[in-house]
């Protein structure tokens, strides 16, 4: 008993440091943005603001540009997610239920796919854009992020798609329904959740994404919100209390769309991971 005791207040213990470990750095964020520059660049830093100004998100709402480069992230972020997931269970379904040559192979791909660095992608897929004329246009960008997530997605769906019992789809079928239609009414309500996890997944990765956006995208009236973060640092200031008020802004899109779909993440996060 007093083994067990004591294990669980190490593990209780070790998961506080954990949460601080995260949470102290948005907390930081969060109190920063909160402060003038004295206070933020002030040697006796105050954990708990005495008090709290709303001037640096005023000059971060201000900033020119906000607007459209939140519309831009908006667009090829959202556009890479959807997809992504319609390519994803595309290739998750017949990867599941059909049996073909090279079928392992093609899972291997995709999961080589994932396991490698994107940055490596950078310099070829820079001349591709610069030859096809594509430097500067939101579709590349979205080309580029659809890139970057669908591995991903069609591996997590893959795993979701195989924790659907096929005999589902074969009772559908005996009661007159194609395969087709089989999917449609039995698979792909099942397969919700999963959508609902590798969207969240896909969203953050897109969304966070700089490099891309900063090196294709040299018009500022095509740039994304990673980028528009870089402009408060010059070659001779930094705006420390207009960065975190502006990361807080950019923060904010993730998190509603994290809390719209966290009833489905949380109850099936581990669904998808089952035996292939």
């Amino acid at each position: 008993m007093k083994k067990s005791l004591a294990q669980r207040i190490g593990l209780g213990t070790f998961g506080v440091i954990v949460a601080f470990l995260f949470v102290f750095p948005t907390y930081w964020m969060v109190t920063s943005s909160l402060k003038t520059p004295g206070q933020v660049l002030s040697p006796d830093y105050d954990l708990i603001p005495s008090s709290a100004t709303f001037d640096n998100f005023v000059t971060a709402l201000t900033k020119p540009g906000f607007t459209t480069y939140l519309a831009n992230s908006l667009i090829v972020t959202l556009g890479a997610v959807l997809c992504s997931l319609v390519a994803g269970v595309l290739a998750a379904v017949p990867l599941s239920r059909m049996r073909f040559r090279g079928r392992k192979g093609f899972l291997m791909l995709v999961l080589v796919a994932q396991l490698a660095p994107f940055e490596a992608l950078l310099i070829p897929m820079y001349l591709l854009m610069r030859d096809a004329g594509l430097l500067n246009q939101l579709p590349s960008l979205l080309l580029v992020y659809f890139a970057a997530t669908l591995p991903f997605t069609c591996w997590m769906l893959y795993g979701f798609v195989n924790g659907i019992p096929y005999d589902l789809e074969e009772a559908a079928m005996i009661d007159g329904c194609s395969r087709a239609g089989a999917f449609r009414r039995v698979t792909l309500p099942l397969l919700a959740p999963g959508l609902v996890t590798t969207s969240v997944f896909s969203f953050i990765t897109a969304w966070n994404e700089f490099l891309f956006a900063f090196v294709f995208m040299r018009d500022q009236s095509r740039q994304t919100l990673p980028v528009w973060l870089s402009s408060f640092r010059t070659a001779f200031s930094v705006d420390w209390g207009g960065i975190m008020a502006a990361s807080v802004i950019y923060a904010i899109p993730a998190l509603v769309f994290f809390i719209l779909v966290q009833r489905k993440l949380v109850s099936n996060l581990t669904a998808g991971a089952v035996k292939g």
